[in-house]
């Protein structure tokens, strides 16, 4: 009797599938309700491929602290502040204007590598066709002065943070705008964790 003859083949990409599972119902565009203390915040993302066009099919997840800089996760160690309005997470997908919103609040400082404090971020996990991992970004506030001491921004190289930070839009006091490009010449600096 012959074996049949296995041949490897390629790996396939990701996506675009998101729709299937993780948005719809499943999305969360609200990260912090009406109820939730601190400085509102309704932040724009927008996906971008290295030639600048909209990704229209991509996935953003957001997690963050409250204002007072503590997480909604059970391994956060600090006391709770608790406001069941806070969820400290958001995922959505992009438009056919590759962008997303979400509403909440700016984050506080949380703890971070040598018991310095991180400035004001949220950390964003983006999935897209192509990817066969998620890619890892943060997204920090410009203009706050906390960005000069954060330890995880230092490590950035200076020509390459403002790929990092959402800008706030005149028009609308704290409306922010953040653009995530996947990669060519401005593209945003991603985190191997």
């Amino acid at each position: 009797m012959n074996k049949p003859r296995l041949t490897p083949t390629a790996s396939q990409t990701v996506g675009p599938f998101f729709h299937l599972g993780l948005t719809g119902p499943r999305w969360v565009g609200r990260i912090a309700g009406p109820g939730v203390g601190g400085e509102r915040v309704w932040l724009t993302c927008r996906v971008l491929d290295g030639d600048g066009i909209p990704v229209n099919d991509a996935l953003i997840e957001i997690w963050q602290a409250d204002a007072q800089g503590k997480y909604h996760h059970p391994e956060d160690p600090r006391p709770e502040t608790g406001n069941a309005e806070f969820l400290g997470f958001g995922r959505q997908e992009t438009d056919a204007d590759g962008t997303c919103s979400f509403e909440t609040v700016k984050p506080g400082c949380v703890p971070g590598p040598g018991k310095r404090f991180q400035a004001p971020h949220l950390n964003l996990s983006v999935f897209a066709r192509g990817l066969l991992k998620r890619l890892t970004t943060r997204l920090y506030f410009s203009g706050d002065p906390a960005n000069l001491d954060d330890p995880i921004l230092a490590l950035v190289p200076d020509e390459r943070r403002e790929t990092l930070l959402a800008r706030e839009l005149p028009a609308r006091r704290g409306a922010w705008h953040f653009n995530i490009h996947l990669c060519g010449e401005r593209e945003t600096v991603f985190f191997d964790v």
